[in-house]
């Protein structure tokens, strides 16, 4: 039978009148982070209101992770209960940021007071009532704070003195400073939970990889490679203009059911295998291939890149040849069949006998875990700060989430690259677990249509906000029909694409730059497969487009407009194959305008209808555009145009080069009425 007390608890803070409604950026209400580099504009708003007509006081808090205070800058309202404040984040690493709130009764009271005055009410008891208002401050205040309080709240109270009189002292721009320092915070509301936001360093927002397997590199013809040699090829790529070099696994590589020529499941005795089988008597994933070296020569090599400007990103694959230390060692980690062998990988109809997955089910998966995390830390204790992850979507999201969570708490500068070719939701997953960049489909985006409705979706904030791409036009098991088919215009086309889209991009070389197209038959894969055989590469071969790749790093580095991604505005054009999109700072001193032809066999030529609005010009406008990619895509000078308004003309040869890479100058005049191109 209903009785008088109700059934439903009070709440514990039912006289905290205020609401937050709503926190940006967040990421599903702060379970995952929030993605910004050091030294970003982060806008920060929330829905803040009250019931009645009081004033609201908001206050945005963060603090580094771990650390017990938090710093608190006042929010600004922006009209319909939304409330702002632009934020820059000094540190890298994790942030926690919440917002705040709480009646302010000293506004409110003011503000009604004003209209009483205004409207000539009498306001004697209201001048008492500030006057009890600015005793509470006090109560809170320092001694010398408090005793200016004191002090006009006294002045308030002495009714010898005109109601005007006293009024004109509450507006005091002191007084209101002091009375607003000391808030409150007894019935102050704070938004359920902190939001998480990761930080991380400048790189992490703009790079540009190279990959290369040093065991082609060898002194001479037939040789294995190691990183002495290699290190020799590496004055090569610096010079390119790349600021990351991505090496395949260098761990020792298993002697049982080794991989031969193109993936065949035999190998000759001098055939190497397959990096990416990982393990042998040699040791395993914190051990190095000996015909690599040692580990005082990946030392050496590292240091060398460093030295010329680049670091160096290992990739971790995790899984074991059937002959790594692990599978005697923790036999728990893997999976047993009934004749008492372990489940090798497949992927149906493929099969990987000399790759054996972990077993993330094992009832030792803490062990397993622990010993995963190990291994970026044995490598980011050597120097390495960048690590290419092999297909983590295999892997439990959750041990990622845990695995980099840990890990970027200690090494805040450690970046991961997730090299997961799968569904979107589990690359955006991959990418709230805390993964740096992710591999894209930008391979398989080739039309304008396909390419314009991706770079859409990627510059979404809710998909910007966790997942930031990296566009790879080649991998080494990734040779796309349209670089098979196009020859060298589709070589440079693609290039162009993946330097000016994306601020992250990175290549497979010196296939790439070589325009290296000979496909396995009927496949979209490398004939002659670098991943099981070694290579020597003639890197001055004739039709390289080294030249190309040099002048796009050198423009990239240049134009900071193009050291995001996120910020991109497709232009429109007449003509189908004639794709355009800008790129532009915050403050338009830098824009950038690509113009790429689609067709790699023909000339396309068309309008290109600009913004104008976007660029703040005027539809009569003249401005200067600079063409900062010359038809040889070398070394030739810029070449600048003078246009008038918003549409103007673009012919682009395929064969000579298939882009436009434009500078847009604006005129703008200054004070002293000289008109000056920005």
């Amino acid at each position: 039978m209903p009785t008088n007390k109700s059934s439903v608890a009070l709440p514990p803070n039912g006289d905290c009148r205020v609401v937050i409604d709503r926190i940006t950026p967040s990421v599903e209400g702060g379970i995952f982070p929030v993605k910004r580099v050091i030294g970003d504009i982060v806008n920060v708003e929330a829905d803040v209101f009250a019931d009645g007509h009081d004033s609201v006081a908001v206050v945005f808090q963060y603090r580094k992770r771990g650390t017990k205070d938090y710093t608190e800058l006042r929010m600004e309202g922006g009209g319909n209960d939304l409330w702002k404040i632009k934020f820059i984040p000094e540190d890298i690493g994790f942030i926690e940021y919440n917002v705040a709130a709480r009646i302010d009764h000293y506004t409110s009271w003011y503000k009604g007071f004003e209209k009483k005055l205004a409207a000539e009410q009498n306001v004697e008891v209201e001048l008492l009532v500030g006057a009890d208002l600015l005793e509470g401050i006090a109560g809170r205040a320092n001694h010398e704070d408090a005793t200016i309080l004191r002090g006009y709240a006294e002045a308030l109270r002495d009714d010898s003195k005109s109601s005007a009189r006293r009024a004109e002292l509450l507006r005091s721009e002191s007084l209101q400073l002091i009375a607003n320092a000391y808030p409150d915070h007894t019935r102050e509301t704070r938004y359920c939970r902190n939001m998480l936001m990761l930080v991380e360093r400048k790189r992490a927002a703009f790079s540009s990889w190279y990959e290369f397997f040093p065991r082609s590199f060898g002194d001479k013809f037939g040789s294995h490679g190691n990183f002495r040699s290699a290190q020799k090829f590496l004055p090569h790529i610096a010079k390119m203009g790349f600021d990351i070099v991505y090496l395949p696994p260098i761990h020792p590589i298993g002697k049982k059911f080794r991989k031969g020529k193109n993936n065949s499941l035999t190998a000759e005795a001098t055939e190497p295998g397959s990096p990416w089988a990982i393990g042998s008597k040699d040791g395993g994933h914190k051990d190095i291939h000996p015909e690599l070296g040692t580990l005082d020569d990946f030392i050496a090599f590292r240091e060398e890149a460093e030295r010329l400007g680049m670091e160096i990103a290992l990739d971790i694959a995790f899984q074991c040849a059937p002959d790594h230390p692990y599978v005697k060692e923790n036999p728990k980690w893997f999976r047993w069949r009934p004749d008492g062998t372990v489940q090798y990988a497949e992927n149906p109809p493929k099969k990987y006998q000399d790759i054996l997955p972990f077993n993330f089910e094992s009832e030792d998966w803490r062990g397993l875990w622990e010993e995963l995390r190990s291994v970026f830390i044995f490598w980011i204790q050597n120097g390495v700060k960048v690590f290419r992850v092999d297909n983590p979507h295999t892997k439990p999201l959750e041990f990622w989430r845990w695995c980099i969570e840990s890990i970027k708490t200690d090494y805040p500068d450690v970046m991961f690259l997730a090299e997961a070719f799968t569904r979107p939701k589990i690359k955006y997953r991959l990418g709230k677990a805390g993964f740096t960049h992710g591999y894209t489909y930008f391979t398989w985006r080739n039309t304008k249509e396909e390419i314009t409705e991706y770079l859409k979706e990627l510059c979404k904030p809710e998909v910007s906000d966790i997942f930031w791409p990296n566009f790879w036009p080649n991998t080494p098991d990734i040779l796309h029909e349209c670089l098979q088919f196009g020859g060298r215009p589709a070589f440079m086309a693609r290039q162009v694409l993946a330097a000016t889209l994306s601020s992250n991009y990175g290549m497979y070389g010196p296939a790439f730059e070589l325009c290296e197209h000979e496909a396995f038959p009927g496949r979209e894969e490398y004939n002659n497969n670098e991943k099981y055989e070694l290579k020597k590469w003639d890197i001055d071969r004739n039709g390289n487009i080294r030249h190309l790749i040099t002048r796009l790093n050198r423009i990239r580095k240049d134009n900071p407009a193009l050291q995001r991604t996120h910020n991109l505005t497709f232009v429109e054009t007449d003509n189908t194959m004639l794709l355009a999109y800008i790129k532009h700072t915050p403050d338009l001193l830098n824009i950038v305008l690509t113009v790429v032809n689609l067709d790699f066999n023909n000339v396309q030529e068309g309008w290109v209808c600009l913004p104008l609005d976007l660029l703040r010009m005027d539809a009569d406008s003249y401005f200067m555009v600079q063409d900062m990619l010359p038809e040889t895509g070398g070394a030739m000078p810029d070449t600048n145009y003078m246009w008038h308004g918003a549409k103007n003309y673009v012919k682009l040869s395929p064969h000579a080069c298939p882009a436009h890479v434009f500078r847009i100058f604006r005129k703008v005049r200054r004070e002293n009425d000289f008109d000056y191109w920005l």
